[in-house]
């Protein structure tokens, strides 16, 4: 455990020199694609600008990388002088605004326009989802109304600094009907003494039963945690089964949010129902998507089965989600943004929540969207018949954009 402590506190001075030598997010570099501000849903063509080829990342890293109890590497350098935004997507069009005609919510972002145009039919081909007709789950419902519901998602991003403070302002300008985490919500160590200044002090509205020094907290749970390897740090991950209130055995759970079904993994090899297809964890998360009747399911965790960060994809955590019926899987651990399309779903890297950015690497298979030069965070909004994934800086840029319609 002391060796572990002495990595880990390795690993946060290297956090801390980097937000200071980056000034908390790199600044942009000619080379750069400038990301567009989000007056509305904005969309670009790959081919309008000539994408900057991806940055090596500094060291190759393997899966041993989410195997050792230090958690994430120590040798990382964060990307501060050569930030990456490369689109490869052929559904964009310059300057074209994207408000897709199925998809209406309750709200709306204050950043956008109550008007927009719809951009060129787009030559990607689109994803369809469908789902079999189940009895109704018995896994309680969130407060969100059944027609449609908004989700902010955002990961690796629990340090109690300015960077954390932006991102989480922008999610609340959404007023989003629930917050879902991808992992790493309390940095160093993940331990009780820091617990509620890195997520209490910006999340307690959506919190409850909420017990922390920062407000009253929710009147209904609209917090919905991943467990990542920093918040392991902590032995059991004690310090974060008793901060939060959650379903099943807390570390794996489910929730129905309107038109979304969220299943929440742990990721992380310490878990003790396994972490592999054919594990007990696995078992559950088939059964559990099986009985779902939600046209939408979205997998979330903390390790990226895919991703073309410098932690690599993570193999053991390939699950045959499409098979299962899953919608998308989102996870983080890699400091970048990234969309990739295989086996006819969505797979996201949202770790951008406010600690360091990473290099990115060669593009993985199916990768569409890659981003790392600002923190941010994605809005999911989804009715019965469609969904949209979004990424927005905390400046309020739209970096991407994708909509499934059934």
């Amino acid at each position: 455990m002391r060796a572990l402590r002495s990595s880990a506190i390795f690993a946060v001075a290297v956090i801390m020199l980097a937000l200071a030598a980056c000034g908390g997010a790199p600044a942009p570099s000619e080379a750069v694609a400038t990301p567009i501000r989000a007056t509305a849903l904005l969309a670009r063509a790959s081919d309008t600008a000539s994408p900057s080829p991806p940055t090596e990342p500094t060291r190759k890293s393997s899966e041993d990388d989410i195997t050792d109890a230090a958690g994430e590497p120590t040798r990382l350098s964060p990307s501060c002088g050569q930030p990456t935004y490369v689109v490869t997507s052929t559904e964009r069009a310059p300057g074209a605004t994207l408000t897709p005609e199925p998809l209406k919510v309750t709200a709306t972002p204050s950043a956008r326009p109550s008007t927009a145009t719809r951009p060129p039919p787009s030559t990607t081909p689109t994803l369809t989802a469908t789902a079999t007709a189940l009895p109704p789950t018995s896994t309680p419902a969130a407060t969100a109304t059944p027609q449609s519901v908004r989700i902010a998602v955002i990961g690796d991003f629990g340090l109690a600094n300015p960077a954390e403070g932006a991102v989480a302002s922008l999610v609340k300008g959404w007023a989003p009907d629930a917050v879902a985490t991808l992992g790493d919500n309390n940095y160093p160590f993940g331990s009780p003494e820091t617990i509620d200044g890195n997520i209490g002090r910006y999340y307690a509205e959506f919190i409850h039963p909420y017990r922390g020094a920062f407000g009253p907290g929710g009147d209904v749970n609209r917090f919905f945690p991943a467990l990542g390897n920093h918040d392991w740090m902590d032995p059991g991950a004690q310090a974060y089964l008793d901060y939060f209130t959650l379903a099943g055995n807390e570390r794996y759970y489910d929730v129905r949010l309107g038109p979304v079904h969220l299943f929440v993994l742990d990721s992380q090899p310490d878990e003790p129902d396994g972490i592999t297809a054919d594990s007990r964890q696995g078992a559950w998360l088939q059964a559990a998507m099986a009985a779902s009747d939600a046209p939408w399911k979205l997998v979330t965790m903390h390790h990226p089965p895919y991703s073309s960060g410098p932690h690599a994809p993570v193999p053991a955590l390939r699950w045959p989600f499409a098979e299962w019926g899953a919608t998308g899987v989102l996870a983080g651990h890699d400091h970048i943004y990234e969309r990739i399309e295989r086996d006819g779903i969505l797979y996201f890297v949202n770790g951008l929540g406010g600690t360091i950015t990473y290099d990115i690497g060669s593009p993985v298979e199916g990768s569409q969207v890659r981003y790392n030069q600002e923190f941010g965070a994605m809005l999911v909004e989804a009715t019965a018949d469609a969904i949209r994934f979004s990424f927005v800086t905390a400046d309020g840029d739209i970096i991407d954009s994708r909509t499934i319609t059934r």
